[in-house]
């Protein structure tokens, strides 16, 4: 009787996920807050609008480029602890060894078992690297191109996540009408957002949805009542 062939469904963009959470996650809240804010300091939305813009750029740029300094500091630090492994591989090649016997004896296997593991490794230094990097030092090679497409991803999400709240201020002339279609748009985009965030990162999404809705509104709210305060 035929097989049906076994297919492994993992989930592979969890770094992509982790960008746009960052970016979705302040790109609601942050412009959000300050259209709220200033709704209670102002009752004018072609400032709140000109304001919103100038925070989503800057928060857009400074943001992607926080994610893209970031991802070039992994992939420098990977790089200088490689070069660690392989100065040591060739010049404590001895130690190197036993540290690979005690990584393995903690996945069950003997001594005996580990060390034909080992000499195996240690004809091939360039695999010998690879696998301390991996078993011992818990790192994996980022991709050439993961520092830009971090930025890239971060700050697109900061500006998408930012439009949201700020729509209702470039569509409707009443700062008080807009500020009620802001919220609800805004909070019901954050709960769906957290909703999503949760199904990806193994989170329970319901939680997730309240935690990213609760964060968000209470920031908005602050400044609210901050600016209605300082405002007179």
């Amino acid at each position: 009787m035929p097989q049906t062939p076994h297919i492994e469904k993992h989930f592979t963009s969890g770094e992509v996920v982790r960008d746009v959470v960052i970016g979705m996650a302040d790109g609601l809240t942050v412009p959000f807050a300050l259209a709220a804010g200033l709704s209670g300091a102002v009752d004018s939305t072609a400032i709140i609008v000109t304001a919103g813009l100038a925070e989503i750029v800057a928060g857009s740029i400074a943001m992607g480029l926080g994610g893209y300094l970031a991802g070039r500091s992994d992939a420098e630090h990977y790089d200088s602890e490689y070069k660690r492994e392989e100065y040591e591989i060739e010049h404590l090649l001895d130690h190197e060894k036993d540290e690979v016997v005690e990584i393995l004896e903690t996945y069950g296997l003997t001594r005996a078992e580990s060390t034909l593991i080992v000499d195996s490794l240690a004809a091939r230094p360039k695999d010998f690297a690879d696998f301390m990097m991996r078993f011992e030092l818990g790192l994996e090679k980022p991709k050439p191109k993961r520092a830009l497409q971090s930025g890239a991803t971060i700050g697109g999400a900061y500006i998408l996540g930012g439009l949201i709240p700020l729509m209702p201020y470039i569509l409707l002339p009443s700062t008080h009408t807009a500020l009620k279609w802001s919220v609800g748009i805004t909070v019901v985009a954050l709960f769906i957002f957290g909703y999503i965030k949760g199904h990806f990162t193994g989170n329970r999404p319901f939680k997730s949805a309240f935690q990213t809705c609760l964060i968000g509104s209470l920031a908005a709210a602050v400044a609210f009542f901050i600016a209605r305060l300082i405002g007179g």
